[in-house]
């Protein structure tokens, strides 16, 4: 049975490029997150570790704690803070090993309020940008995965995505006949909350970073929970920040532009049934 109304909260992180340091913070936030009456937590992209270089999320990359002998410290806190604190958590990304001994997958999981795991969404789109100075190119470290999941909770279908995915909107509505780990859902049916971990880049992010987050709110009629990194990172880096949480609207519910923060807002389906009925949009589509 889905929640009427839920508190979600979209935590914005500095992260650092020590594992244990950045365990710390996420688990005092998420703590806060609940202690403010936050029933579902979402973490940002490499909450976890945002290394000097971009080799180092391999060399702490962790087997698949769903496989035979697998695990590591970062699904052990994710398990644990979300089973301390009574919240399902959205884990951002946390790198685990994949076909090839160079690469790594960015895997978001889904854990529910008894610390077990729901959902294993693994990063589609990897994200590549040159500009000056700047360049970025995900594929020199990292593995795509193999399409959406979208998972049915208690608080309503929510679909999983990360940072570079929202430029694509199509992911977002191939959600709906999505394969899923667990606790599947009817097909076709729309997705009531995306979830997007992301460490946009300053440039980026100034750029496109709300636009995007809103335009996807808007054409699913949905709300979008985008937790972000935001701040000067101990190896040089600049993240956007401005995590938010948008309406079914588009409205902008909660936004926190820089450091630290733990961002709160109330989803509610009476407001999800509200504008899909008024602007029927998702009914009338013609291009399947």
């Amino acid at each position: 049975m889905t929640t009427p109304r839920a508190r979600v909260a979209a935590i914005q992180m500095v992260s650092a490029p020590e594992v244990q340091t950045n365990l710390a913070a996420a688990g005092r936030l998420v703590a806060e997150a609940a202690r403010q009456g936050a029933q579902l937590v979402a973490l940002p992209e490499y909450f976890c570790i945002l290394g000097r270089h971009e080799t180092d999320k391999v060399r702490v990359a962790e087997t698949d704690a769903a496989e035979p002998g697998g695990g590591g410290p970062i699904q052990a806190f994710l398990a644990e803070t979300a089973l301390r604190n009574k919240v399902w958590i959205v884990g951002g990304t946390l790198p685990l090993v994949s076909n090839t001994p160079e690469r790594v997958r960015s895997a978001c999981l889904l854990f529910d309020s008894a610390g077990q795991r729901v959902a294993r969404y693994d990063k589609v789109h990897l994200f590549s940008f040159r500009q000056g100075v700047e360049n970025y190119d995900e594929t020199r470290t990292m593995e795509p995965g193999a399409g959406p999941v979208v998972v049915e909770s208690p608080f309503g279908r929510l679909g999983l995505s990360v940072c570079y995915d929202v430029r694509f909107p199509e992911l977002y509505r191939t959600g709906f006949n999505s394969r899923t780990e667990s606790r599947l859902f009817q097909p076709s049916s729309p997705i009531d909350m995306w979830f997007v971990p992301s460490a946009f880049t300053s440039t980026t992010g100034a750029a496109h970073w709300e636009i995007l987050l809103r335009a996807r709110a808007i054409e699913n009629l949905c709300y979008v929970v985008a937790p972000a990194q935001g701040g000067t990172h101990p190896n040089g880096r600049r993240t956007h920040g401005h995590t938010m949480i948008v309406g079914p609207w588009g409205e902008v519910l909660a936004e926190q532009a820089e450091g630290e923060a733990v961002v709160i807002a109330d989803i509610d389906h009476a407001r999800i049934k509200e504008v899909r009925g008024s602007l029927p949009a998702l009914d009338n589509r013609r291009i399947q």
